[in-house]
Formats: C-alpha cells, structure tokens, sequence
C-alpha cells in the first residue's frame, strides 16, 4: 500500500484521536486497568486535545497517510524537558521530545514504523535540535528494542501517569544529525 508521511493539519484531528485509541492500548503494559487507558485517551489523546497539539507552535505531529487513511503517527515537542529526572539526563541539547509515535497494527512489521522515526528525527533536525528524547514503558521490549535499533540509548528513568496508576519509564535519547 501507498503512503506518505506528511505535517499533520487540523482536519486530521478527529482522525489521530481514533488512531490513538487503536494504538495507545498497545503500549501498555499487559495488567493496565481499561479505566486507567481510557482516563489517559480522554485527558491527552482526544479529538480537543490532538487540535490544541495541532495549534501549538512548538508541537510538530507526523502522519503516515495511506490514501487518506491515517495509519501511525509522532508527536514532537521542541520545548526543553520539565520533569526533572528528565532534564537531568539528557545531554544532546536542545532536545526534542518524540512524545508520541505509534503505528495501526495493521502497519506493524512492514517498515512503517521505521519510515515514521526516521522522518520524526529528520523534523527535530530541522527544527534545530541535537537531540530527541523519548519515554518508553520499561515492559515495553518490543518498542524498547525498535528505539535502540533507531539509535536511541536508555539514559534514566521516569514516573508517568496512566490514569490512577503510575508507570515506569525508560528515559531514551539520541544525537540527531544536521
């Protein structure tokens, strides 16, 4: 199948909220509460949310668009890190962070994945960072394993909130080339 990774626009909100609730779940770990997943969709990954990201300057969102389908996506922010078991680790400065990048499981195993973080890194580039940075839950191998075959490296830990539960993180991080 054909498919382009382009700039998301506006009109591509309602689209990245239902893709997100097709791939966020699977980056949880395995005894994730429905309620806690669905907490987290409803709070940063809805259709109000994605247009706020998307009206943000600093927020570059991805998509690969496979003849009008929206089938993954990544989320930048070019802002330095707030949370400071973050900021104290990352060293390619200024770093961006890859907030998001997820593919439709339907793209999995067929390079999409790859396409998209190559193109996310190219954007952070760009945009002039040095660096990108990602959080990955620490029971997440497969995404773990994808990261590092990216050319990220684990440089610390941190908390994150799924709904009422707290998750720990693998803090990843690696040079973007200019």
């Amino acid at each position: 199948m054909t498919h382009v990774i382009r700039t998301a626009t506006r009109d591509d909100a309602d689209s990245l909220a239902e893709l997100a609730a097709v791939t966020f779940p699977l980056a949880c770990p395995p005894g994730s509460r429905p309620e806690d997943i669905a907490a987290h969709l409803a709070s940063t990954l809805s259709r109000d949310k994605f247009r706020a990201y998307l009206a943000d300057p600093a927020v570059t969102v991805l998509v690969i668009d496979a003849a009008g389908e929206l089938r993954g996506y990544s989320l930048l922010v070019a802002r330095p890190a707030e949370d400071p078991d973050v900021a104290s680790v990352l060293t390619e400065l200024p770093c961006t962070e890859l907030s998001k990048c997820y593919v439709h499981p339907a793209h999995h195993g067929l390079g999409a994945a790859a396409e998209l973080i190559h193109a996310s890194i190219g954007s952070a580039a760009a945009a002039g960072a040095r660096g990108l940075w990602l959080g990955v839950n620490s029971q997440n191998a497969r995404a773990i394993r994808f990261y590092e075959k990216s050319g990220f490296r684990r440089v610390g830990t941190k908390s994150f909130k799924l709904g009422n539960t707290t998750e720990h993180d693998f803090v990843m991080e690696r040079a973007v080339r200019h």
